[in-house]
Formats: C-alpha cells, structure tokens, sequence
C-alpha cells in the first residue's frame, strides 16, 4: 500500500468513501489561530480537508507556547496564521492551505468571499469578531459552526440559516450659554475641554519642541490638575481618604513624598506595596526598595513611582509616534501591543498611588485589563474534536445529528448536548431578509438604495448602519447624500427597518461593482452606480403575539345599605343617610342629642324632619 492510501486509509474506513471523497474539493474557512485554532488546523488536515483558508490577526506571544503546539520559541512575534500553516502543512501534503495575516471584519472580506466557502469553523476569542462572523454567514448562507472555551469548560454551536461621539463640546457649551446656564459652571467645563484639547494637539504635534514635553503635559493634566479640581469638593472626602496629587519634576528627582505612614492606609485598609517596603517616617519615591518573587522577570517586577512616571513618558511618547505617522488614527488597547500595555500599567500604577490603591506589576495589569481566561490544552483539544463532528455532520446534510454541545463540570457525564433550536422570530440575525447591492459607494445615494430595494412595496422605514441611524420618516437629511460621505463602503451592512413594525427588517450587504468606474470618452460614467438584487428582497410579516389573557373581572360589590328611595312626583328628596348611635348618658339611658346638622339647616332656613321610624332624616326644601 502507497504512503498517500494508507495515511487516508483509516478515515476513509471511518468517515465512509462517500464523504471521504467530497473533503479534497471542500473549501474550509478556519477564522482563529490560537488555542483551539491550532488544535482544530491539526484535525481537520489530518481528516483531509481539501482546501482551508486561515485567517488571524493576533502574533505569536510567550505566553501562547504553553498550549499552542504549532508555535515555538523561535516564532515569537511571527504571525500566528503563517506560522501554524507552514507547521501543519507537513502533516498532510495533500492539503492546500491558504494563511491570511489580517482583520476579519476589514472591508476585503465581504458576502461575495464569505460565498465562497462551504463551510465556516470559528476560533475566536472576542464576542464583537464572533457576532461579525455570524451576520456575515448568515448574509452568505454559508453554514458556522461556533465554539469557544473558559478553563475547564468549553461549547460548540453549529449555526445555519435552515435552522434557522463629538469630542469638541464647545460647541454644546455655547448653546448652554445661551440659553442661560450657569456661567460659571460653563466657564469650568470650557476650560476642561480646552484642555483636554491642548493635550490632544500635543500628542499629536510635529513639533520637536512640542513633542518633547508632551508627556509631561498629559501627564500634569491627569495626575496634578484635575485631582486638584477633586480636592476643591471637600464634602467628597468627609469619609475618605483623599487623593494625592502627582509632582512630575519632584518625583523623577526623587525628593517626591507619596504620603506619611499615618494616611497610607487606601479605602480597604491594606497599605501599598510602595509603602510596605518604604520607612516608618516616609515613602521617598525614588528610595523604595519594591521587590518581589518575580524580580528577575520584567512583567512580574513591582515598579516603584518613579519607574512609573519613567515608563509613562516612554509609551506614551512611543504611542504619540505612532499617531504621527498617519499609520492609525486611533490606538485600542490589545495586551499583546508592548506600547499600550506599558502605558495602561504606568497610568493605573500613577492614578493607584495617588488614590492609595495597591499598585500591581505589569502581567498583573495584563491580566486584568485583557481579560485574560486561563485556557487549558485538553479543553481546547476536546472541543476541536467535537467541533469536526458537527462539520462533517453538515457535510453529510445529516441535520438531525447536529447537536450544541457543552462541556460541563460533571465527571459523571462531562459533555451534555442539545438538539439545535428552530428559527427565533425574536434573534436579531436570523429574522432579517438579507439581500446583496453592488454599487460604487462614491457615486450611489443612500435614498436611492433605499427606494430601489423596497420596489413598489414602498413603504415607511428607519435605515441604520450597525448603531448608527441614518434616516427615519421625520429626518431624511442624508437621503441625498452619497454612501461614501456617510462613511457606508463595502462590508457594511444597511437595516431598513420598517416603521410600522409590520414587516421584518431588511439587512443588505454592499459590495463594490467595479474596482474603477468606467469612464466614456466625454468624461461620463457609464457604469450604473448601483446593481438591485434579482429578484428584489421580500420580507415576510411579523408575527403577532398573541393577546394576553385578560384579568379576571373585579366582582361588582353590591352594597348592602338601604337604597335612596326618590319621589319623583314630590319635591321631597330621602339623603338616607346612615343612622347615628345614640350617645348614652352617665347613668345608661340613651340621650338625644340635637344634630350639629340639624342647627345648621334651621340657621339656613331648612326644616329638618325625621322620617318614618326615626331611622331617616328628610330634608324639605321650602
């Protein structure tokens, strides 16, 4: 037997020649290379999925060698997505792979490619990317099957559509003003915004002289002048500890005092690491001895003060470098980027200080501000197994088979599966009609995407893109105006959302129609600036909820007291008013009193007669 017959020999004894043969020509779209990506790449090119595309954003960290077997110590920094290519290509010869280093919600990746697949395996790690993922299978119809995984517990859910702000508020301030606001307070809050601007500008300057001190004024602001603006508000700290503002220049030259051991104490009682470490009289910066268990390693080492404000110019001088460079207009934090990992440890360590808060190292920061999950191989290894089975399921159009599967904490019975649910007319991705439109986001009009899609069945709708809204029948400002201008370019999606509630939302897709318009030789276009779906989108109704079951009615409380008899032929009306008892005197016999009501009518001209029985009184009108 030849080595290719019996490397496939085994599978195609379990799988069975019919679904053996359709894995080579099955195109396989794998959107993760972390922990349960590399696991599910080893499965599904051992299996003999014929071609599978890869795609990740993130590199290869220390971190990751743990329990991602693809990479080694010499691909640290490397691409996660290459590197685990070009390791598992060896595994199967037979396998084409494809490694894409980049974003899978970048525009490029759009219906049209997601088309292009039979299926979708997701490894992520974030919910933001995963629910982009879901819209944009749902869209293309391409099958998904989903997982993901926290320590010890794990869950694979096969998903198909069968089953299926400004930040320049001067502007406000000037409104406020006059309108008659409190002055000074406006004057306050004008002040804060210019600035946060000035600081902005510095960050972002050219300017060598400029640049050089932009640290230092970013600083001054966060960590001096606004607690200072705090410390004003005295009724804040009647049951606190206040906060201490931070001296640039004192404490870089180490004559800085944090605070005295009599008010190191933070808000919880426990004295910080700085302060421990520093003598009875004073916590010098520059002088505390901060040690650790993990001094030798530079994530785990306790930084002093002034390392912080030292580490606080250096990153955000590096950050200040990148936005300079017109490479990225705005930096996240991602705890794999050495620039804003630095940066966020340096400023929480700053702002902990200056609160009395215990101050942490760099992979305690880590921790925290990414969230960090402690994933665990043999949870990633067994979900990549069973994520594999859904697939092949679906291969096998085997619907009935499928299952979400989670794994539990229950030695007994660690996997607990469920049978896939029907369409919920209630999710916010499954219920829409989703449609595709070419069109040059340049050139094509918003309100005549709008028109084109609804056809004849025009009708009233609010038009968003994710949370933006972009039109509704009392505001259509933006009808006029190009998708470009409003920043809708291909890969987004529009929700034309009907006003009425009685249709289901329509999402479309765009994409471009041509790379470059076509031009004529007088100058015109002549290419159409958008192309309508064929046939045009037709949602289906709402459903409508069944009424409530009413209450139960109150009972009519029937009164027992003696009814209003009325004479309608005299001029006599009976109040009937109820009886009253009769004081009895000190020695038992009832007296009778003369009624306060009585003296009044006689006062008024009234006569007051008793009736029948002396059980009424009847008021004569004269």
């Amino acid at each position: 037997m030849s080595s290719a017959k019996a490397r496939s020999a085994h599978a195609r004894a379990i799988l069975g020649s019919e679904l053996y043969d359709k894995l080579p020509n099955t195109k396989v779209l794998l959107v993760g290379a972390g922990g349960i990506g590399c696991e599910l790449l080893k499965n599904i090119v051992l299996v003999g999925f014929g071609e599978i595309t890869l795609l990740d954003l993130d590199t290869i960290d220390l971190s990751n060698l743990n329990r991602q077997f693809l990479f080694r110590k010499k691909d640290v920094k490397q691409s996660k997505a290459l590197t685990a290519a070009q390791t598992a290509a060896s595994f199967n010869p037979n396998v084409s792979l494809n490694p894409i280093h980049g974003n899978i919600k970048e525009p490029q990746y759009d219906i049209p490619w997601f088309q292009q697949f039979d299926i979708v395996l997701n490894a992520l790690d974030n919910l933001d990317a995963r629910r982009h993922v879901n819209k944009m299978c749902m869209a293309a119809q391409v099958p998904l099957v989903e997982s993901g995984t926290a320590g010890y517990l794990g869950q694979v859910q096969p998903l198909l559509k069968l089953f299926g702000e400004d930040e320049d508020a001067i502007g406000e301030l000037d409104a406020a003003e006059q309108e008659g606001e409190n002055a000074r307070e406006i004057a306050t809050l004008r002040q804060e915004a210019q600035a946060f601007n000035n600081v902005r500008a510095a960050l972002r300057s050219t300017s060598p002289d400029i640049c050089q001190h932009a640290a230092k004024h970013a600083f001054q602001k966060v960590f001096n002048d606004d607690i200072n603006n705090l410390l004003v508000m005295a009724d804040m700290w009647k049951s606190r500890a206040p906060p201490v503002p931070l001296d640039f220049d004192t404490i870089l030259d180490g004559t800085f005092i944090l605070r005295d051991e009599g008010t190191s104490k933070n808000r919880g009682g426990a004295t910080d690491k700085a302060d421990q470490s520093a003598t009875s009289i004073a916590s010098v910066n520059g002088n505390v001895g901060m040690t650790s268990n993990g001094a030798g390693l530079k994530d785990q080492k306790a930084l002093s003060l002034k390392d912080n404000v030292e580490l606080f110019v250096h990153s955000t001088n590096r950050l200040a470098a990148r936005l300079r460079s017109g490479n990225e207009t705005t930096i996240s934090f991602d705890k794999d980027d050495d620039d804003t990992l630095d940066f966020v440890t340096a400023a929480s360590n700053l702002r902990s200080a200056a609160y009395g808060i215990n101050r942490q190292t760099r992979w305690e920061v880590k921790e925290m501000a990414g969230n960090i999950i402690p994933a665990i191989a043999t949870t990633n290894a067994i979900i990549s197994g069973l994520i594999v089975l859904q697939a092949l399921h679906l291969l096998r159009r085997n619907y009935s088979a499928m299952r979400n599967v989670h794994l539990q904490y229950k030695p007994a019975v660690p996997l607990s599966t469920i049978t896939l649910s029907k369409p919920n007319s209630g999710c916010g991705v499954c219920r829409d009609t989703y449609a595709l439109v070419l069109c040059d986001p340049s050139r094509a009009l918003l309100g005549d995407i709008v028109k084109g899609v609804l056809g004849v069945n025009s009708r009233e709708v609010s038009v968003y893109e994710d949370k933006r809204v972009l039109s509704d029948p009392d505001w259509d400002d933006n009808l006029d105006r190009t998708l470009e201008s409003l920043n809708v370019t291909r890969g987004k999606f529009l929700s034309l959302v009907d006003e009425e509630g009685e249709w289901r939302t329509i999402t479309i897709g765009l994409n471009r129609s041509l790379d470059r318009p076509v031009y004529s030789p007088d100058n015109s276009i002549d290419a159409p600036p958008y192309i309508l779906p064929s046939p045009l989108p037709q949602p289906s109704k709402m459903q409508k909820l069944p009424p409530a079951e009413s209450a139960p009615a109150t009972p009519l409380h029937i009164s027992k007291k003696r009814l209003l008899p009325i004479d309608m032929d005299s001029d006599i009306i009976d109040l009937a008013p109820t009886p009253k008892r009769l004081k009895p005197d000190p020695n038992g016999a009832v007296k009778d009193q003369e009624s306060p009501k009585r003296r009044r009518l006689e006062e008024e001209g009234l006569i007051l007669v008793d009736g029948p029985g002396g059980l009424a009184d009847i008021i004569v009108i004269d």
